[in-house]
């Protein structure tokens, strides 16, 4: 006897199923009125950085805006105005201060997202960012952001405790006897 062939059987994939789409045709002016929508809506252009201290963790993003008279320029944090994110006027002088130093406050919009730490570690972490993107944006801001300690990240941080010990450095209460 001859040997026979083996066939081997194959699942087909199902049919896809044919999904019935309305096309709506939009009118000549309709059209002229989104691709104007298109082209006035540019994402605007910005210089970002982070900014750090203890465990907080800053993004800052900084647009550029044309100079106002009185108005200071804008500051948000975590999608609310800075003010009332620190609600203690030294948390916002904080948060101020590379801009201050600067004396370019109303030149500005920044959009910051923070995380981590605790509220005054947040606020120097955001300066710190803050100070990184004016570099970004003029190298020539360097040299006094530099000087006023801005662009240092300050390395103080909690010790780790060790082992054997209660605390970072806390040994165990001593007895004589």
């Amino acid at each position: 006897m001859a040997p026979r062939k083996k066939t081997v059987k194959t699942k087909k994939a199902p049919a896809a199923k044919e999904k019935k789409e309305k096309i709506e045709v939009a009118e000549p002016e309709k059209i002229d009125a989104i691709d104007k929508e298109d082209k006035s809506e540019k994402p605007k252009k910005y210089y970002e950085a982070v900014g750090r201290r203890k465990t907080a963790i800053a993004r800052v993003r900084l647009f550029t805006i044309r100079p106002m008279a009185e108005d200071e320029g804008k500051i948000s944090v975590n999608e609310k105005d800075y003010k009332d994110y620190f609600p203690l006027m030294e948390l916002q002088q904080t948060v101020e201060a590379s801009l201050r130093k600067l004396k370019s406050l109303n030149r500005f919009e920044i959009i910051a997202k923070v995380k981590g730490g605790g509220i005054h570690a947040q606020a120097e972490a955001i300066r710190h960012g803050i100070a990184r993107t004016l570099v970004k944006f003029n190298i020539d801001f360097r040299k006094k952001l530099k000087r006023a300690g801005y662009l240092k990240r300050d390395p103080r941080m909690k010790e780790r405790k060790k082992y054997g010990l209660k605390a970072a450095r806390r040994a165990p209460q001593w007895a004589k006897r």
